[in-house]
């Protein structure tokens, strides 16, 4: 059962993983690739984005990481995204100019901007789902009252700096 409750926590992380892979992969059309090309660039991103993603989610599920913090979050996307990149250039690309280590700096560079729109859609995401998952799964009604507490917090603070 509790494999089940970890996968429900890892389903919006995976599908904004999915879904932002599928997408960027899918850029290379507009570069000119064939069609072919595109379409193995944007599955060879999208598959270790979505798992990526979707462990992030098992990680904020089991408190490894906490929702509203960004630091934790950055650094771990620092790491992912650049090895989804690497997997994708392995697979897809036509290679690395400039070699592999400055081929991970620049993505780790990138994967800071990633970890910025993946963390915002997220905290959109994740509590929409734990509200309809959390009379079924314990994990899904703990992080929801996680997310209760933190956004309870900061109404509170909004309030607070307004007098």
């Amino acid at each position: 059962m509790e494999r089940r409750h970890s996968f429900e926590l890892a389903l919006p992380g995976a599908s904004i993983g999915a879904v932002a892979g599928a997408m960027a992969g899918g850029l290379t059309l507009f570069a000119g690739a064939p069609t072919g090309l595109a379409a193995q660039a944007a599955l060879a991103l999208a598959a270790p984005l979505a798992l990526f993603g979707g462990l992030f989610g098992v990680l904020v599920g089991h408190g490894v990481l906490r929702p509203g913090t960004f630091g934790p979050a950055g650094l771990y996307w620092m790491a992912a995204f650049p090895l989804s990149r690497l997997l994708q250039e392995s697979v897809a690309g036509v290679g690395m100019n400039d070699g592999v280590l400055p081929f991970l700096a620049y993505q780790a560079m990138v994967g800071l901007g990633f970890a910025i729109g993946f963390v915002w859609l997220h905290e959109r995401f994740m509590p929409y789902w734990l509200s309809h998952r959390a009379a079924v799964n314990p994990l899904a009604a703990e992080l929801l009252a996680v997310y209760v507490r933190y956004a309870t917090t900061l109404r509170a603070g909004k309030k607070g700096s307004r007098r």
